[in-house]
């Protein structure tokens, strides 16, 4: 039972860890969303002579160039971008490297205040995260009582349970309010083509792990009180067995006892002449020699 216990209580243990793991990279990193942006193209120049517009003479006012989706992609390029939770980072066509944004900033001001409870619901998730993981852990190591160890493996799976809860709604805010952005976001962000990206499997994959982590501790627990249940039904059994066995031998001792003591204190004595040489049991406490003596002077007389 012990090393049962000890196997399931380590793989909820990992499965929490790695839930933490994952739900931590995903919050820190700006991958949750990525594709292409359909910006015009800039201005042609000594260091940049390919994606870019050349004009002729004095016709280089940016003027000429309208930021319309309408028009053919002979004027625009396509940048590559990758938004988070804190930032949305978009590729650099006048240079090398990236620049970054806020995404709170680009979200419509109708859904920051779900953005903002999407980013507090997924603090949340990772701290309930760390407390069910320590919990899982003392109960692992440092645990030797049976009862402890039970206390401790339901908290942990509630605040398991729980933390995954909140994890699901702050990953569907998210999903909500980047889909929002999409529609009525600034127009020199808004994506041309978009997909999920890494981050935000990552995000989901601890949402799977941390329910699995809370199904086998729940399962942990369950188990170990129902063999806890069982041994102790049948320790009682036992005992009532044992108890019945002690009672059984004891009646049998003490009615020993008794027909020897009454068979002691008993002493057969002739009958009389008429009794047919029959025999008579007389106590021998209710014998008094006194009594014969005066008996037998009587008759001497």
């Amino acid at each position: 039972m012990k090393t049962t216990r000890k196997c399931r209580a380590l793989l909820a243990v990992s499965l929490n860890l790695v839930a933490l793991f994952f739900s931590t990279t995903a919050f820190i990193t700006t991958y949750w969303c990525e594709g292409t942006q359909r910006v015009p193209k800039p201005n042609c120049s000594k260091d940049r002579k390919h994606n870019c517009i050349n004009y002729s003479g004095n016709d280089t006012s940016q003027n000429k160039v309208h930021y319309s989706w309408e028009t053919g992609d002979d004027r625009f390029l396509f940048r590559h971008f990758h938004t988070g939770i804190w930032y949305s980072c978009e590729e650099n066509i006048n240079g090398a490297g990236e620049k970054c944004r806020s995404f709170i900033d680009l979200a419509p001001a109708s859904e920051r205040g779900v953005l903002w409870l999407s980013v507090v619901s997924e603090v949340l998730y990772i701290m309930l995260l760390v407390v069910g993981f320590s919990l899982m852990c003392l109960e692992l190591f440092h645990s030797s009582n049976v009862i402890d160890g039970l206390k401790l493996n339901a908290f942990a799976a509630v605040f398991t349970v729980l933390s995954g809860l909140l994890g699901m709604v702050a990953h569907m805010m998210y999903t909500q309010v980047f889909q929002v952005t999409v529609s009525l976001g600034p127009e020199d962000w808004r994506p041309h083509t978009w997909d999920y990206g890494w981050s935000f499997c990552l995000a989901w994959g601890s949402f799977t792990c941390c329910m699995a982590a809370s199904v086998t501790t729940l399962n942990s627990y369950t188990k170990t009180v129902i063999e806890f249940r069982h041994k102790r039904k049948l320790y009682e059994q036992g005992l009532r067995e044992e108890q019945t066995f002690i009672d059984q031998e004891a009646f049998n001792y003490f009615r020993d006892r008794s027909v020897q003591s009454i068979s002691s204190s008993v002493e057969v004595f002739p009958g009389p002449a008429g009794n047919s040489g029959g025999k008579t049991l007389v106590p021998s406490g209710s014998i008094d020699m006194g009594e014969i003596r005066e008996s037998l002077g009587e008759e001497q007389c």
